[in-house]
């Protein structure tokens, strides 16, 4: 394991790489940490890939000295983080706001980006009242906000939590104390996917599409996993009872899927 940064913007990048082979970069989604893929890297590794996970802007290890925080901007992260291993083209999975980040990524540098995988995936906005939208804004100020997100985070996770859910829980709680990484994070929380759904026609790259049958991040998610699936002619996997983080919850399900998904797009020699 090689814990290091890139440059992306101007400013710091935390990547973790382990393993040989083909390169697979993953991108946690927004509030989460590059550990959310504890599970998945271990299985990717055992299969023949190298596998970067990094840190979001103003998470974990990563500064939060930029000037935006959005799927865009993840996007260039993405693509950066490709550079500096070796120019790719690599296999992203991308969680959430990730998965939009990935879509991005892989319509504007194509040559980049050999395929996806794509997690309870963010790549269009959700129909949100207004109301709603800015009421979530002010749940997020000082000095409630950290507990209504930890709560929100909570119902993310609506059937079986991970054994060591609490431990994970109180690691992203800790890292939201560090530098001003609590205002990056209400700033990311400001993304639109816009730019996602945009960019979804431009997208050439083989796809995976992972979505928990109860992700409360949609109202149908099912159905949400099919729009996406079929804008990109993409691999469907529904995973039956997981939330917004399937790839977390049922790792034993996911993560075979993924590494399958791989050894199609790029095998191992």
């Amino acid at each position: 394991m090689d814990i290091s940064c890139i440059e992306s913007d101007g400013a710091r990048i935390a990547v973790e790489t382990t393993g040989a082979g083909p390169l697979v970069v993953c991108v946690p989604g927004m509030g989460d940490l590059r550990s959310s893929y504890r599970f998945l890297t271990p299985q990717l590794v055992a299969a023949g890939y190298r596998v970067a996970t990094f840190d979001l802007r103003g998470h974990g290890d990563s500064s939060d000295d930029f000037s935006s925080f959005d799927d865009e901007a993840a996007a260039r992260d993405i693509l950066a983080v490709v550079d500096a291993l070796g120019g790719g083209p690599a296999i992203v999975v991308g969680t959430s706001m990730g998965a939009g980040a990935a879509v991005i990524a892989a319509a504007r540098r194509p040559e980049a980006v050999a395929g996806m995988a794509l997690l309870g995936a963010f790549v269009r906005n959700p129909t949100t009242n207004p109301a709603a939208a800015a009421a979530l804004r002010l749940a997020l100020l000082p000095p409630w906000g950290r507990m209504v997100w930890r709560a929100y985070f909570r119902s993310l996770f609506p059937g079986r939590k991970p054994d060591d859910f609490a431990e994970q829980e109180a690691r992203m709680t800790a890292e939201f104390r560090r530098g001003s990484h609590w205002r990056s994070f209400r700033r990311t929380a400001q993304t639109t996917h816009a730019p996602a759904e945009a960019a979804l026609p431009a997208v050439t790259a083989p796809a995976l599409v992972v979505m928990g049958t109860k992700d409360p991040d949609w109202k149908d998610p099912s159905a949400e996993g099919r729009w996406i699936a079929d804008r990109l002619g993409a691999q469907l996997l529904l995973v039956d009872g997981a939330g917004h983080y399937p790839a977390t919850e049922e790792p034993d399900t996911v993560g075979p899927a993924v590494v399958a998904f791989a050894r199609q797009v790029v095998p191992v020699a």
